[in-house]
């Protein structure tokens, strides 16, 4: 069956999908119908998002994306009226510029444990046995 996504910067290197995120937990919106995806995006945009597309996918290609990124989705009926939550996530981990921080490896220093917590933890895992 075919579904359909809104994206953010479609066919570039900086490509996002669009999921809303609850309890942690980001879940991509799947609509059966173009024009509710649609729509959907319009009331993005009156939101102040990026300017989304709608793109036609394979229900499984989403479904097996979503399971490879941990996320949850959700098939939206056709018909049924998608509203944008009223609060929207500040920050988020897609950047419309493509511009994300690095994440740096913590050097030997930083990564060391203090004697009292090597101690702490020795202490413990002899207490196991």
């Amino acid at each position: 069956m075919q579904v359909y996504v809104l994206l953010f910067n479609a066919g570039t290197d900086n490509e996002g999908i669009h999921s809303l995120q609850a309890n942690g937990r980001n879940t991509v919106l799947m609509f059966e119908n173009e024009d509710d995806a649609t729509r959907f995006g319009l009331m993005l945009e009156a939101q102040d998002f990026p300017v989304p597309t709608v793109e036609e996918f394979d229900q499984s290609e989403i479904e097996d994306f979503c399971s490879e990124a941990g996320f949850d989705y959700k098939l939206i009926p056709s018909g049924a009226l998608m509203v944008p939550p009223e609060s929207i996530v500040n920050k988020t981990d897609w950047d419309p510029d493509g511009v994300y921080e690095e994440e740096v490896p913590p050097t030997a220093d930083e990564s060391r444990l203090s004697n009292e917590e090597l101690n702490d933890i020795r202490q413990r895992l002899e207490k196991l046995l």
